[in-house]
């Protein structure tokens, strides 16, 4: 009897120990990641950037609100939000006052498709059969129906009038004492939000920075921002692949950016130019997955520093 059935209680065993881990500890392991870019002209001063994404609050996550709040003091040059605040149609109070001591800081911010639509149940094995069909939210897939509306105009609203610059398929600007960045930014790709005819044309003249921003990092839209010579791309939406296999790394990137890039900073290139691209792993879940597995929660604060010669 023991050695019919020692084996498949085991790996119950370990699969459930895994689950308790993903579920209760790892989900709520808060880090920040810390990277350096070179991309600033000669002579400029460093500037630290704190770039949030993929909150996916939900109403009485309480230590998720505490330590966005507490980033407030890494005393960043200023924020980028890039999309995904919302998993719960209630949650946009607890979403204003989890980010409000960042609100104090110059900061940008785009959207994405949890801010405007309710998640719903779904199986995440649907994330690799996607992978293999080529299809990613509404990339290829029939239009949603029946879909649960968020209240993001309440969320733009705040954010507005706490002076952070909206960048959805549109361009602006950031001073900061004695610098200036431009911001060019697009709606959610994922949901087929993007125009970039609307903002092409590439950096802009006068500023001292350019930078490109943007929730999903799909491929025709860094093609895009790359051959457009945007220095530093930012995103978000992967999760970090959310689940991922230790040693091996993710799965999925839900988009069509390869897994090898679904967190962190890398290169991109097309037209002939090179882009960094940073895509952050995010600090929440879909309310109907909350689990992370080898892909803790996370922000990160970029070091821009001037390139070498």
């Amino acid at each position: 009897m023991r050695a019919r059935y020692g084996v498949p209680l085991g790996i119950t065993a370990v699969g459930a120990a895994g689950l308790a881990y993903a579920a209760g500890f790892e989900v709520r392991s808060f880090r920040l990641r810390r990277i350096t870019v070179p991309v600033l002209p000669q002579g400029m001063r460093p500037l630290r950037v704190l770039q949030i994404s993929d909150i996916h609050l939900v109403s009485g996550q309480r230590k998720k609100q505490r330590w966005l709040q507490s980033l407030a003091g890494l005393r960043p040059d200023f924020v980028v939000n890039t999309g995904d605040n919302l998993s719960d149609p209630e949650g946009v109070p607890e979403v204003l006052d989890a980010l409000g001591p960042l609100m104090e800081f110059p900061g940008a911010y785009v959207f994405g498709s949890n801010d405007y639509y309710g998640p719903k149940p779904r199986n995440p094995a649907r994330y690799i059969l996607e992978k293999a069909s080529g299809k990613h939210g509404l990339n290829g897939n029939p239009p949603v129906v029946g879909a649960i509306h968020n209240p993001w105009t309440e969320l733009r609203d705040a954010f507005d009038a706490a002076g952070w610059v909206g960048l959805s398929n549109t361009r602006g600007r950031l001073k900061l004492e004695d610098i200036e960045i431009a911001l060019t930014g697009l709606d959610d790709p994922h949901i087929k939000r993007d125009r970039y005819a609307e903002v092409a044309g590439g950096p802009e003249t006068g500023a001292d920075l350019s930078l490109a921003v943007v929730h999903a990092p799909y491929l025709r839209v860094l093609d895009a921002f790359t051959a457009d010579r945007y220095p530093l791309i930012l995103a978000g939406h992967t999760h970090g692949g959310q689940l991922c296999i230790p040693f091996y790394g993710a799965l999925v990137t839900n988009c069509d950016l390869d897994t090898r890039r679904v967190k962190g900073l890398s290169q991109h290139q097309a037209g002939g130019h090179t882009s960094y691209l940073h895509v952050s792993a995010g600090c929440g879940t879909n309310r109907y997955t909350p689990v992370r597995f080898a892909c803790p929660p996370e922000a990160t604060l970029l070091t821009l520093t001037p390139q070498t010669p």
